[in-house]
């Protein structure tokens, strides 16, 4: 297993529709661990392929130490009843804001092995895997944002950027093991 690069805020690989998973292939699995890795490594509870410069549609997750791989996941049902909290993401690191989101989700999606599963899922579950989804279609928590919070959190991005040239975050020694404040960045 690897650490993988992280794609930024800029890179355009963040903004793209990502293409389904037809064949899980060894490629592939090794992928699913790599991004494991990385986002432990990087102290998240959520990794998008694109986060790591790839077009397929999957994502891992761990939320309460309860490892999963989402493959082509789609949302069958959101409730009505909404939720707002403080998201970050590792691909846009140091900035925070609140997004609203459904309270609760239905997620049909393929594990590893490529078998379909359902799972309902509420609480910071459900968003991380919204968070993760959104990733999979170009979309990041910063669209949710108002526009005055939006405009105040791009120029805050703009500053913080300088540290990742070519729009590419490698995590550092020092990074992994640095145990940051905030420990859920999705």
């Amino acid at each position: 297993m690897s650490l993988l690069p992280l794609r930024v805020l800029g890179d355009p690989v963040l903004r793209e529709e990502t293409k389904p998973v037809t064949v899980i292939t060894e490629e592939i699995q090794r992928l699913i661990d790599d991004m494991f890795e990385t986002m432990y490594a990087a102290r998240g509870i959520g990794l998008a392929a694109p986060q790591v410069g790839r077009s397929e549609r999957l994502c891992v997750i761990d939320v309460d130490e309860e490892p999963m791989v989402l493959i082509n996941p789609e949302i069958l049902e959101s409730s009505r009843a909404t939720e707002k909290a403080e998201e970050g993401c590792l691909s846009i690191p140091d900035i925070y804001g609140d997004v609203e989101r459904p309270a609760a989700v239905r997620v049909r999606a393929m594990d590893r092995d490529g078998n379909v599963f359902e799972c309902d899922a509420e609480g910071l579950l459900a968003r991380c895997m919204q968070h993760e989804i959104d990733h999979l279609h170009g979309k990041m928590f910063v669209d949710y944002m108002s526009v005055l919070k939006k405009r105040s959190a791009m120029s805050q991005w703009e500053k913080e950027k300088q540290k990742y040239p070519g729009n590419v975050r490698v995590l550092t020694p020092e990074e992994i093991a640095q145990h940051h404040h905030r420990d859920e960045e999705l």
